[in-house]
């Protein structure tokens, strides 16, 4: 499975496959929006917003595209050369299954950027021929993040106990998904 590198998103908004040379605009974003990030990322700290830190993440993200593991995405605007944020697809959760995963750019919220986002890829990862269903994942206190399978149709199928791993986490973690047979 090798999902496109690029999708169109409408009104000048696209994703686009993380490379090594966006490591400076990735920083960048993190950096201003860690205060936004913290509560529900556990990742976000003042390391995530290091260009060195990012060069040498999204490295290993090189890698985890050719096993056929994990593809990133950033958000773009044709208008704007800011990452607006980052959107993927993890196969983490099993056979048959994949997660995406997301996060926006503080200024970024509110544009759709994100559902428009994870839309396109829930056709992607559908449209594979062994892949039955699509997971998102969220905290329960995590409203906006929650918002985005709810109006995109994925069906709430529980929510589990794990341990916080984020300040704003409560322990309690929403388990979305879309089928094949939607």
């Amino acid at each position: 499975m090798t999902p496109p590198e690029h999708l169109d998103l409408g009104d000048g908004a696209y994703l686009r496959w993380f490379s090594v040379t966006d490591a400076p605009a990735l920083a960048k974003a993190v950096d201003e929006s860690l205060d936004h990030l913290k509560p529900w990322m556990a990742w976000a700290d003042a390391r995530s917003g290091d260009v060195l830190f990012q060069r040498s993440r999204l490295r290993t993200l090189r890698s985890l595209m050719e096993r056929g593991e994990e593809w990133q995405y950033g958000v773009f605007d044709r208008d704007d050369d800011r990452v607006l944020g980052s959107i993927g697809l993890m196969t983490r959760r099993g056979p048959g299954t994949l997660e995406i995963g997301y996060w926006l750019h503080v200024d970024a919220g509110g544009h759709g950027y994100a559902t428009r986002g994870a839309a396109a890829l829930t056709d992607v990862a559908l449209a594979q021929p062994k892949i039955h269903a699509v997971a998102i994942y969220c905290d329960e206190a995590n409203e906006r993040s929650a918002a985005i399978p709810r109006r995109l149709g994925y069906t709430l199928v529980g929510v589990h106990r794990r341990a916080p791993e984020a300040p704003g986490e409560t322990g309690r973690e929403m388990l979305w998904t879309m089928t094949a047979e939607r």
